[in-house]
């Protein structure tokens, strides 16, 4: 009991790196994989292909190994000066924006045409129609994947640690390297499992808010 007092002031440190990721990945993936998904089914061919092969690379390879790549090559070769956790939250962003596209696409792709003739009918522009009509019904569809994905998120954020970030699984790391003791890792798990408890409760939440499209 006192060598838990002693490192989870530790591990709370890391902790908030980690939900650092988390939280700014959802907040730049959800929006990018949404548009992603809107102009991934433009008639426009050349606007198609470039945004299929974006999310072919980025589904394609590994995430370990895309962090690697915008922290050692990306970055440097674009001469821009960012830290460790900049390059993680933009690969992480990068990444899951893809992921969000192909379930929102597919979510769009599943409300019936008629309803698009039908707001074409009553006058509405193809803007007013998605964000008035068709999106309150893809966001009902597409909780229960992007809940998946989100709950994903929780985890794969311990990858940081493989380019030096000092997250949750760097602190459990270096603590048990110092100690000598295996059991900080068990606090970590407890940190994670708390998470992805609170986020399943909210998911479930949300889906009986949007109950009502159904």
């Amino acid at each position: 009991m006192e060598y838990a007092q002693i490192v989870i002031p530790d591990l709370i440190s890391g902790a908030k790196i980690t939900y650092t990721i988390f939280f700014f990945t959802l907040i730049f993936s959800v929006p990018l994989g949404l548009i992603l998904a809107i102009f991934g089914l433009s008639r426009f061919r050349l606007l198609k292909a470039a945004i299929v092969a974006y999310i072919w690379l980025f589904r394609g390879t590994p995430l370990l190994l895309q962090i690697f790549f915008v922290w050692f090559w990306l970055l440097p070769y674009m001469g821009v000066s960012a830290n460790r956790l900049v390059a993680v939250i933009l690969t992480f962003s990068l990444n899951y924006a893809a992921y969000f596209a192909e379930i929102f696409r597919g979510g769009i792709q599943s409300i019936d045409r008629g309803q698009y003739e039908g707001c074409h009918v009553l006058g509405f522009t193809y803007p007013q129609t998605m964000r008035l009509v068709i999106l309150p019904q893809v966001v009902k569809r597409v909780l229960p994947p992007v809940g998946n994905e989100v709950i994903t998120l929780v985890k794969d954020t311990a990858l940081a640690f493989a380019i030096g970030v000092r997250d949750l699984i760097r602190v459990a790391q270096t603590t048990a390297s110092r100690d000598f003791r295996v059991d900080v890792y068990l606090y970590a798990v407890v940190f994670y499992l708390a998470s992805t408890l609170i986020l399943t409760w909210l998911l479930k939440k949300a889906e009986q808010r949007f109950a009502y499209y159904e």
